[in-house]
Formats: C-alpha cells, structure tokens, sequence
C-alpha cells in the first residue's frame, strides 16, 4: 500500500535533482506538494509502496523516464494566448516577412508546443494571411519534451478553457477551422497539412538542423535557472536565421542576460 506518509525531504531532493537531470527545469522544495500530486497516480498504477520506490524504478528503468518528464512537466496554454503578440505577428510580421522574401517558405518553430493551441493559432494566421497572399506558404515545426503532450497536439482536439476562448475571440475561425467533437472542438485537417510534431529536449540540439524565421519560445524559460536559460537560448540561436525573430511569453525578459539577441519590443527579440 502506498505510503500515506508522502514524499520525504531526502526523496523530494532527489526528485528534485532528477526532474533537474532529465528536463534541466528547476524546481523548489516548494513543490513538494505539487510532485505528489503528479506522481502518486503513477505510484499507485504501479503498485509501489512510496515515491522513494519510485525515484528507485525511474533511476534503474530507462522506459519509466518518458512517463517521469510526461508527469513532471507544466502544460498550460489557450488559442491565441497574449492578443498583442498575434496582432503583432499578423499585422507586422507576416506582411514584412512576404515584402522581404518573396516567393520563399516562411519556417516557424514552436519550441514548446505544448497540446498544440499556440501551433494552431499560427497556423490559423498563416492560412488566413495565404488567402490573401496565394503565393504565400509555410511550414511549422513543433516540438515539446513530452510525448503525451505531443499525442495530444497531433489529436488536435480541445474542449474547456480552450474552446471557449476562441469562441470568444475568433469565433469565424471555430467555424473555419474547428469541427466538433464528442468532448468539444477538432481542428480540421486542413490545419495539419504544414505542420510535424517532434519531441525535443530545449536543453540540446534541434535535429536535424533547420533555420528558422520565427521562433515561440514562450513561456517556458520560467521554469528554468539562469543558467539554464542561457543554454536554451544559445541552442534555439542555432536554428534561427540571421533575420529571424523570437517571441517569449509576457513574464519573462532575455535582455539582462549574454545573449545574442536584441530587444525590439516586449516579448519580441532579433538575432543580432
């Protein structure tokens, strides 16, 4: 039976270490209450008498890690989250980007994807932008630490918060875009055609190496150490181009730190 005792202090270090091993997000004592929450399901479905048990198979059992980061990792985001940051990708962005690179495809990464609502809402713009522009294309690569927040990204189904708030804000586009579903709203197909999904750790590499011209790296780097966030923002510079533009969430600022990035505008970063 599972220890009603909870987590101990030399357990939630450890917990701690190794959240900070496998996804370099740095978390607080203060969270104890929180990793157990996330993690006693999984104690329980295996049957395992404590959290300490737990830490024991994740350490010694490599296909127990995937679960590990899918429980330990923050997923919260809505459509169209922060207007000021779409009214700036769809009122200035995308029309400078088609001026300067005419007949060429616009790539876009979203480096924390999450279930898909910001992959989606750009995608939303980029289709709404090639009607207007028919020589326009694009491609949007999606990636995110964890495989089941991924799934559900490639689902693209969504209900709660999420659909009511494009309800309320673009709802044209829910019926553009959006069919209904048993638990709420799917997009359609059509929305899927230029985008591929792939995990992707923030801390390494992207590969196979691509060059971007917009990147969404919002709000994650909260989660994250100085440190850490450097590492983040020097990987991402190696898959930006040299005119390429990176948008973070609305808490987070990147101009204090060594970086090789310069301000333009709250959330908006140039490579420099």
């Amino acid at each position: 039976m599972m220890d009603a005792t909870g987590i101990t202090p030399a357990t939630l270090t450890a917990l701690i270490a190794l959240v900070r091993k496998h996804t370099g997000i740095a978390m607080s004592e203060r969270k104890s209450v929180l990793l157990e929450r996330r993690l006693r399901p999984r104690v329980q479905a295996l049957k395992l008498g404590s959290y300490q048990a737990y830490l024991d198979k994740v350490e010694q059992d490599r296909a127990e890690v995937p679960h590990f980061i899918d429980l330990v990792t923050t997923n919260d985001t809505l459509f169209f989250r922060t207007p000021q940051v779409w009214d700036y990708v769809e009122q200035e962005f995308l029309p400078q980007w088609w001026k300067d690179h005419p007949g060429k495809r616009l790539k876009i990464w979203s480096a924390a994807a999450s279930s898909g609502e910001e992959l989606y809402s750009m995608a939303m713009l980029c289709e709404e932008f090639q009607e207007r522009h028919p020589g326009f294309s694009y491609q949007i690569h999606a990636t995110d630490i964890s495989q089941q927040i991924l799934a559900l990204a490639r689902d693209g189904q969504y209900s709660g918060r999420s659909v009511e708030r494009i309800q309320e804000t673009h709802p044209d586009w829910v019926k553009k875009y959006f069919r209904p579903s048993a638990n709420g709203l799917r997009v359609v197909d059509a929305l899927k055609k230029n985008v591929d999904l792939a995990q992707h750790n923030l801390m390494t590499p992207l590969k196979p190496a691509k060059q971007f011209d917009l990147v969404f790296l919002r709000n994650v780097l909260i989660y994250f150490d100085q440190e850490h966030q450097q590492t983040i923002l020097q990987q991402a510079r190696l898959s930006m181009a040299s005119h390429a533009i990176m948008i973070v969430g609305e808490s987070e600022s990147i101009s204090g730190m060594n970086t090789a990035y310069q301000f333009d505008r709250p959330m908006i970063y140039r490579m420099e």
